[in-house]
């Protein structure tokens, strides 16, 4: 009876602890999940390379770098890559039931409602356009188009021809260039080669992607690749456009391209850079499996990400020496 008397409180405090410690889990793992799923809707990775681009253009376009302007920059473009995303998810949400690397998606996976995330989209349309407008309206237009043409156009091409990927290009194929538009109010030959550079890249980029996640993109009836297969046909025209990306990287050395020009010392660099991914694109040739897509996807980010390191760093390394 005594020992009832001093376990039975020790007993019921135990357990209101560990119900009170089990509610806090829960809650602290319901944020953590609202917080997961806001990324997931908006790609924030994605996002994040898109507003890396973008910033790149703009500091390669601008005399003196406002700050101001930059983050501007950086917020406008999330809130139109976040947008893009999320009305593609909600358009596609059925179809993301069917794939291994989607189905455990916001919509599909019923953690968010198709209202919530059309709010999402909604917001983040008009904020992304109301902030790029403050800076000038050429890059507001600018990305209204990339929303547009990746949402009405790219989205549902996806499920009916390989040339989806042409459309997705342009958007895709945009933020370098914004940046410039952002920096200078002017659309010329400098912002237009910052554009063809990422527009090219595009094709080897989602190529490969659609090679090593063939299988996938199948179930929910994605078209990806140019010929439909992981054949020959395809490896040819993933090296055909690598070649490209390369040979349009290199024509601001030539002194062609306006304000934009890089000196021949950046330009050896990007050209063996460009060297080790026509590689990477004559392996996919050549053994045409998987593994060699992704380590031709992988190397693709690699270069498009350096190469815009190394102009921008070209440009700074004159201006002060």
């Amino acid at each position: 009876m005594l020992l009832r008397y001093i376990f039975a409180p020790l007993l019921k405090n135990a357990i209101l602890e560990n119900v009170q410690n089990l509610s806090v889990t829960q809650i602290n793992t319901s944020k953590i999940s609202v917080v997961q799923d806001f990324k997931e809707i908006t790609k924030m990775r994605l996002a994040l390379s898109v507003v890396f681009s973008s910033v790149a253009g703009y500091l390669l376009g601008v005399d003196t770098v406002s700050w101001s302007t930059l983050i501007l920059l950086a917020i406008g473009g999330y809130f139109m890559v976040g947008a893009s995303n999320a009305f593609n998810q909600i358009i596609e949400r059925d179809l993301d039931k069917l794939m291994d690397r989607t189905r455990n998606r916001p919509i599909p996976s019923g953690r968010m409602t198709v209202n919530t995330a059309f709010a999402i989209a909604t917001i983040f349309t008009i904020a992304g356009i109301s902030v790029l407008y403050s800076i000038n309206p050429k890059t507001a237009m600018f990305g209204a188009i990339s929303i547009f043409l990746y949402v009405s156009l790219y989205t549902p091409l996806k499920t009916k021809t390989p040339l989806s990927v042409f459309v997705g290009a342009i958007p895709g194929a945009i933020p370098f260039m914004l940046g410039w538009v952002a920096a200078t109010n002017d659309f010329g030959i400098e912002p237009g080669t910052l554009f063809m550079v990422q527009f090219f890249w595009q094709f080897p980029h989602f190529w490969a992607i659609g090679w090593f996640l063939y299988d996938d993109y199948e179930k929910g009836g994605f078209f990806m690749l140019p010929t439909g297969k992981r054949d020959k046909g395809t490896a040819v025209q993933v090296i055909i456009y690598t070649a490209w990306t390369v040979v349009t990287s290199l024509i601001p050395v030539f002194g062609v391209t306006g304000k934009l020009y890089i000196t021949p010392v950046s330009g050896v660099i990007i050209l063996l850079l460009g060297f080790v991914l026509l590689k990477s694109a004559i392996n996919l040739y050549k053994i045409r499996d998987a593994k060699t897509a992704k380590r031709l996807m992988l190397m693709s980010v690699l270069y498009i990400t350096l190469l815009q390191v190394i102009y921008v760093a070209d440009k700074f390394i004159r201006i002060w020496i």
